[in-house]
């Protein structure tokens, strides 16, 4: 997956283009998607870190 194959979504670009990648080849592209998993779900996918977590939480409200 290149770059310009991100799909688009409302995920926060500040979380990066590591863990944007990393996301949507998991099948998570909305914050709602977001929502349902654990932190512990997202720290596991390679190119999503405690940073990404934090502002991902944020943009949740929580």
């Amino acid at each position: 997956m290149t770059d310009d194959d991100v799909l688009p979504s409302d995920l926060p670009a500040a979380i990066g283009r590591p863990a944007t990648r990393a996301l949507a080849q998991a099948g998570i592209t909305t914050l709602s998607d977001v929502a349902r998993l654990s932190d512990e779900d997202l720290l596991a996918l390679h190119g999503v870190g405690p940073r990404a977590v934090r502002i991902l939480r944020a943009a949740l409200g929580g």
